[in-house]
């Protein structure tokens, strides 16, 4: 490989508002960042402008539907395949299916946040993935990977991609400016960020330090729910996903392409940014969305609704109506319910409900449950309010009231979610979380 410096890449200034978007979900989008470049009428051309070369990215089979067939066709510097051989590196506290360290218990399970390495442990989004749980088989293209990633630091010398699904990006603290194939994407917290199975990225740090969620979808494709009875409109709308126009790097130097595939971290020496797309079209592209635009569905009667009023994404299986991962969002909303208990109810579930809390409270945890923390309910495990909300809910005045400061989250999938090694033992997990429910005495008469 030729030793050349590689240039520092340019950073466009912090803030909102400063990067230019295309907007809907699953549309055939198209950009350039130099005019002419798209070829007309056709996909190949024999010789594309400006000495570019033509290479098709295909998140589905050719074969699939046409309605969920997803493809993208890039017009780039050189073609992705130009770099050295693949080898396999440290993994860290990155995990993959099979998740079977250790035996998966049915307790309810809590953890504090995990803290955010010190300035002197430069740790960067890869350094900083953490495995918490997990199902399914990345073989077979089915379940998820649960992940935390704290980093204090940006990539610029090294860029990823993930073979094994696509990644649902959750930051809880810090902004992160994705700079991925077809263009920059920042994510704040409140925001969500979706980069599919093999997009090339690499991941910037717009505050000092970056704290956040991953779900690692295996199986198909996120996409909005169905709305049935709810009609047209409704939860999340398909115009405010923003998609990126195109940005491309003109880097050379030592730089390093990392991936994840079959469960294990790889990587290869390449000599130029492999985000040198200069245009593209179609409808395999990452995505972003502002939680703060979900349009809430609520009951304005009584009783409490299903959770799964609040799906803003789902990966669906083979069995209708359960998802491979469904994403829930509990945002600021009003609670009118009449003669009803407010907070969620208690539960037992089929399903298997990973939650996390990007700021205020949750309604169902007085205490405990805190920003940047997690918990996992498995498979029947028990759940629900803690005794003191019971109290506070079950003699509240019922008068209208505004659920303002809070974004909580769940990524709920109909595999059990079984923890990882580093997720039972680390000093985070709170061993008294069971305690929260032991002031729910008897009150039969």
């Amino acid at each position: 490989m030729p030793n050349r410096k590689a240039k520092p890449a340019k950073k466009p200034p912090s803030g909102k508002g400063e990067f230019r978007y295309q907007s809907g979900f699953g549309n055939e989008f198209a950009s350039a960042a130099v005019e002419g470049v798209l070829p007309q009428g056709q996909n190949s051309p024999q010789k594309v402008a400006h000495g570019l070369y033509a290479e098709q990215l295909s998140g589905t089979a050719f074969t699939a539907p046409r309605v969920v067939n997803r493809r993208t066709w890039l017009y780039r510097m050189r073609p992705s395949v130009a770099h050295k051989p693949f080898q396999s590196i440290e993994q860290g506290r990155l995990r993959s299916a099979p998740f079977d360290e250790v035996p998966t218990p049915p307790n309810q399970l809590r953890w504090m946040p995990i803290p955010i390495p010190p300035s002197s442990q430069r740790t960067d989004f890869i350094d900083g993935l953490i495995t918490m749980a997990g199902n399914g088989n990345t073989h077979t293209h089915a379940g998820v990977a649960i992940h935390i990633y704290v980093a204090n630091r940006s990539m610029t010398d090294r860029f990823f991609y993930n073979a094994d699904g696509e990644m649902l990006i959750v930051p809880q603290q810090g902004r992160l400016l994705l700079r991925t194939e077809m263009g920059i994407l920042e994510a704040a917290p409140g925001e969500i960020a979706v980069i599919q199975r093999g997009i090339r990225f690499r991941v910037e740090l717009l505050d000092k330090e970056a704290r956040g969620y991953i779900c690692e979808n295996y199986g198909a494709l996120l996409r909005l729910p169905d709305l049935g009875p709810i009609g047209a409109n409704g939860l999340a709308n398909p115009r405010d996903f923003l998609a990126p126009v195109a940005s491309f790097e003109d880097r050379e130097g030592d730089f390093h392409i990392v991936t994840k595939f079959q469960g294990r971290l790889w990587a290869a020496a390449i000599d130029h940014s492999p985000l040198n797309v200069v245009a593209w079209h179609g409808n395999y592209v990452p995505y972003k969305y502002d939680l703060a635009n979900f349009n809430c569905i609520n009951t304005v009667s009584f009783d409490h609704p299903d959770p799964s009023i609040y799906t803003v994404l789902t990966s669906p299986s083979e069995i209708p109506g359960t998802g491979n991962v469904d994403f829930v969002v509990f945002p600021p909303r009003w609670m009118v319910a009449e003669h009803t208990f407010r907070p969620p109810w208690f539960h037992r579930n089929f399903m298997n409900e990973f939650m996390g809390l990007i700021r205020g409270e949750y309604d169902a945890k007085a205490e405990g449950f805190v920003p940047g923390g997690a918990s996992l309910h498995n498979c029947m495990a028990g759940h629900g309010p803690d005794a003191e909300t019971f109290e506070k809910a079950s003699n509240a005045e019922l008068k209208p009231v505004y659920q303002g400061d809070t974004m909580a989250f769940m990524f709920e999938t109909r595999f059990v979610c079984q923890p990882t090694k580093f997720a039972l033992e680390t000093s985070e997990l709170d061993h008294q979380y069971f305690e929260c429910w032991q002031g729910l005495g008897k009150k039969f008469k």
